[in-house]
Parts: C-alpha cells; sequence; structure tokens
C-alpha cells in the first residue's frame, strides 16, 4: 500500500444502534490502494466503545430528517475527545495514541521505508529512561484526577526508585525484570518510621499503575511488545469492609461529637453513600430542590463523573439551613489525616467497638441499601461506580448475613416419622 504524503489521522466515533454507546475508531484519509483510482477512507476499529462523551454543543455534525441535531464531541488542547467517566478517557488517551502512530507512518512514509523508520526510532526510544517516562505520564495523565489517584501513582515511581535507582532503560525492562519488581513490592517496607511491609493490597494497587505506565509506554511506541498483556499481577486479598448497623448509626445519632461538623457530614455519607472527598467539596449550588425531593447534582472528585443524585428529606436535614451558592455545605470538614481522633473518640463514646473510618459510613450505605432489598444495579449508580462488580462486594457481605439468619434458628430434637 502506497499512502499520500497528505494523510490525515483522526479519531472518531460510531453510534452503536438501540444504545448510547460509541464505538472508537481511526480514520485516515486520503490514502491510495492499490487497484483503486480514487483514494481511500481508512478506517481501523480499536475494539473499544464509550458511553460519557462531553458534547460540543455549538458545533453540529448533522441534522437528522426528523429535525434531530447531533453534535461533535469536546476535544481538549491536545486534540483528545473529552469524557466524563475515568475509563472512558483512559480509552480516548489509548486511542489518540494509536492515532499518533499510524500519523508518523503516513507522515515518514515518502522519506523512509517502513522497516528502517521503524529501527531508527526504537533505537533511540530504548534508550529512553522509563523512570522519567513514567513521571512525566504520572503528572500528564492525572493532573484533574482527584488527589488520591495522584498520590498513589507519585508512590508508585518512588517505589520504582528503591527498586530500580533514577535510571531504568526501556531496552532493560523485561518479564524477568517485572517478576523481580513485583516480589520487590510485596516485601516492600512501610514508609517513615513504621515497622513492618506494605499490604498485599497496597501492592497490588502499585503493581497495577507499572502495568499501566507500561501500556502508556506500548502505546507512545517506546516498546515494541506490550508487556502489561502479559505480566500477570498482584492478586488482591479480599479485605473485610466493616459497617454500622441501624441500631449502631442511631446510637450515634444519639452521641454528642466534639466536631459537629464531622458527626452530621459521617451521617450524611451513611444516608447518601458520598465519599470524604465529594462531601468536602460538596457547595450548596449542587444541591437542587424539586417539590419534596432533593436531589445533588456534582462531579465525583474521584471519578469526574457527573452524578444527579436524590438523597432522602433526614440527608438534607443534616446540611443544615442554606446559604451561598458558592458556600460549602459542610464548612471547615477537616481532611482525613485529621478526622480519625475526633471520630474514634466519638465511636466510642457511643459504645461502638468496631474499627470505623470515615469511609466505613459509605460501606454502611451500600451494606443497608442490599440489605433491605435495592437491588444492585440501583446502589451501584447511586454510589456512582462506574462497573457493578465493585459494587458486588458488598453483596457478599449482604450473602454472609443470609447464612448467619440460616442458622439462627435451633431446634433442640427432630423426629421424623416415616408413613
Amino acid at each position: 500500500m502506497k499512502e499520500l504524503s497528505n494523510t490525515k489521522v483522526t479519531v472518531r466515533l460510531r453510534k452503536a444502534e438501540g444504545r448510547k454507546e460509541w464505538y472508537i475508531y481511526i480514520e485516515s484519509y486520503p490514502v491510495l490502494v492499490p487497484g483503486m483510482k480514487s483514494p481511500q477512507r481508512i478506517r481501523e476499529y480499536l475494539n473499544r466503545s464509550v458511553t460519557t462523551i462531553e458534547w460540543d454543543k455549538k458545533r453540529t455534525a448533522r441534522t437528522e430528517a426528523d429535525g434531530t441535531k447531533t453534535f461533535k464531541p469536546k476535544r481538549d488542547d491536545n486534540g483528545i475527545i473529552i469524557c466524563r467517566g475515568e475509563k472512558d478517557q483512559e480509552s480516548m488517551i489509548y486511542a489518540d495514541g494509536v492515532r499518533k502512530l499510524r500519523q508518523r507512518e503516513y507522515d515518514n512514509v515518502d522519506l523512509y521505508s517502513d522497516a528502517e523508520t521503524e529501527q531508527a526510532e526504537q533505537k533511540e526510544r530504548l534508550q529512553q529512561n522509563f523512570i522519567e517516562y513514567f513521571d512525566k505520564v504520572t503528572a500528564k495523565r492525572h493532573a484533574n484526577n482527584s488527589k488520591s489517584i495522584l498520590i498513589n501513582w507519585q508512590r508508585a515511581v518512588e517505589f520504582l526508585k528503591q527498586f530500580a535507582g533514577d535510571t531504568l532503560l526501556f531496552s532493560q525492562i523485561n518479564n524477568r525484570v517485572a517478576e523481580e519488581y513485583k516480589h520487590f513490592l510485596l516485601t516492600a517496607p512501610l514508609g517513615g518510621n513504621k515497622k513492618g511491609t506494605i499490604s498485599q493490597n497496597t501492592a497490588s494497587t502499585y503493581f497495577s499503575i507499572f502495568k499501566a505506565a507500561l501500556k502508556q509506554a506500548f502505546i507512545d511506541g517506546y516498546l515494541t511488545v506490550d508487556l502489561s498483556a502479559k505480566i500477570k499481577g498482584i492478586q488482591d486479598q479480599e479485605s473485610r469492609r466493616e459497617y454500622l448497623s441501624v441500631d449502631e448509626l442511631n446510637t450515634l445519632a444519639a452521641t454528642p461529637c466534639e466536631r459537629d461538623v464531622l458527626k452530621r457530614a459521617a451521617l450524611f455519607s451513611a444516608l447518601t453513600g458520598l465519599r470524604h472527598c465529594d462531601i468536602q467539596k460538596l457547595r450548596w449550588k449542587e444541591i437542587n430542590i424539586d417539590g419534596n425531593q432533593a436531589r445533588l447534582h456534582f462531579t465525583q472528585q474521584k471519578t469526574k463523573g457527573v452524578e444527579y443524585t436524590p438523597i432522602s428529606e433526614q440527608a438534607l436535614q443534616l446540611c443544615g439551613e442554606p446559604e451561598k451558592p458558592e458556600k460549602f455545605v459542610f464548612e471547615d470538614l477537616p481532611d482525613p489525616s485529621w478526622i480519625s481522633h475526633p471520630l474514634k473518640k466519638w465511636v466510642v463514646a457511643a459504645g461502638i467497638k468496631k474499627k470505623i473510618t470515615f469511609h466505613c459510613f459509605r460501606h454502611t450505605y451500600a451494606t443497608l441499601q442490599l440489605s433491605s432489598g435495592t437491588d444492585i444495579y440501583t446502589v451501584s449508580k447511586m454510589l456512582g461506580h462506574t462497573n457493578v462488580k465493585t459494587t458486588q462486594i458488598y453483596a457478599k457481605v449482604v450473602d454472609e448475613k443470609k447464612d448467619k439468619a440460616a442458622q439462627a434458628i435451633q431446634l433442640e430434637t427432630i423426629k421424623t416419622t416415616k408413613e
């Protein structure tokens, strides 16, 4: 195949029939194909789809026969299509990486053969420092993400530096090095003056981030082989998700707390399922009241997904008296690092023996909703989960409760008579 020198490669979307889903494909045009007289439009589907596209209402794509208008997707300064969901945005970044590779192929076709171009570029890329690349990907990829995600990526880089030093060339990365790094994480010490090693789940998180960086390196052309697909991750250990019963919640509600805003925010989390970061950033303008129903319209700090969530009357009461639209609802709610001590005192004062963190109130919401019969898909949506599999963790807790309930009634003796 001989390509034209002015071929342009673009990431495009195609609507799936009957579903609010769009397939991602790469379009190259114009391309000369042997046996064809006119330039062709080449489409390469990436086997990925997205659902949370941001549409540019100022740019009409076309008008249907019934007068319905469709719009073009919004793109950032780098031309990447913008999505609200984190996973969808990663898919668009992946697609743009493939687009860059294809564009480079078309741009260089008149200068060198494909083989010569690849050999020259790959030799140069293999001598670059993967750790520096990892740092840049962290800053670029998660500049607008939640603080917790950015911190995890930064810590993953620091652990890789502890393992390999400040330099790890792309040419040095292979399966053996990846396995050695995996073993290192499973025995890595805790930071500061703490004794012991990081948990297996923490090691799993950092190794997954390492694999994600390798994946991006493959997309960007630094690696010729997708090592991330060949390397097995560290399996998560299923951890106990502590939660409170309705009686324990009522006890807490009746128990004084030295920080009233902490008490209101914790109970609000138990009634809505919101994370601490979302409660801390919630503003009065994001609370809409329609008749007797209050709803939250906000953007999740963790996933960047836009949520429109109904809340109960009791949850609204915990917000207090309405203030100016830009003011925070839970003004002066401390950061997580400052919450643990007053929260522990409040829980102990209520006579509750469980080890409760602020996030346990979100667990409480999920568990109590499922226990009361709310279907798992509704709970998943209320929690803002992007995958229902995440919500299924809470369903296991409910199943355990059912198993115990089945054994709760025991007869002293059972006699049967066969006729």
